[in-house]
């Protein structure tokens, strides 16, 4: 099934994504991309966390979503439509709680809200796991690796979310998705990204 994939990252990292589960905390617009592309790279298990319902607005930028799907809890249609190899998606209704008891090796940030990012970054700093922080508002986004690294780097201060394209989120999504199966296979440097596409793409790279 990986034939592709083995001819890049090799047998042995094969058989470690196997054994590897992870955790995506948020199955918006974000949520959907990162879910999609890693359903089938041959995981263990993937967790996927939402208390949120499917709205109308939402369909344009979360793909895996129609019509059909509103009002129905976006966690559990996202596990749902990503079941599509051998990996066991398991969909957690509810809110994300840092004391949550589940064994992952890497969490996905796919929020929109700094509150639910500083207890993600609680929860992986209690396992000593890494997370990926990602986010999009209207022609940028960022991207960062953090294991060590307090998010209190960050200013926490909370404001109204801005516009979105669905491409650049799936451009955010898809970044966060490679720098998450480069953690998993042991290649795991803490770092972050912005990209800018408002004019012409630039990227420009941090390290902790």
């Amino acid at each position: 099934m990986y034939r592709r994939q083995v001819e890049l990252i090799g047998r042995e990292n094969q058989e470690i994504l196997n054994n590897k589960s992870v955790l995506i905390v948020g199955c918006g617009g974000l949520g959907n991309i990162i879910a999609t592309t890693i359903s089938c790279i041959g995981l263990e298990k993937i967790y996927l966390v939402d208390f949120d319902d499917i709205e109308i607005h939402n369909i344009h930028r979360q793909f895996q979503f129609s019509l059909n799907d509103i009002g129905k809890n976006k966690a559990e249609v996202l596990a749902d439509k990503i079941k599509r190899c051998d990996t066991e998606v398991n969909a957690l209704e509810g809110y994300f709680d840092e004391n949550m008891d589940i064994k992952v090796d890497l969490v996905f940030d796919a929020t929109d809200n700094f509150e639910v990012r500083k207890k993600i970054d609680k929860f992986a700093k209690k396992h000593n796991i890494p997370w990926i922080y990602a986010s999009v508002e209207e022609w940028h986004g960022q991207v960062g690796v953090f294991k060590n690294t307090s998010f209190e780097i960050f200013a926490t201060k909370n404001h109204n979310v801005k516009g979105q394209l669905s491409p650049m989120v799936n451009l955010i999504g898809s970044i966060s998705s490679m720098l998450g199966v480069k953690c998993l296979i042991g290649n795991c440097k803490e770092i972050f990204y912005y990209v800018n596409f408002e004019k012409d793409l630039e990227i420009k790279k941090f390290s902790f």
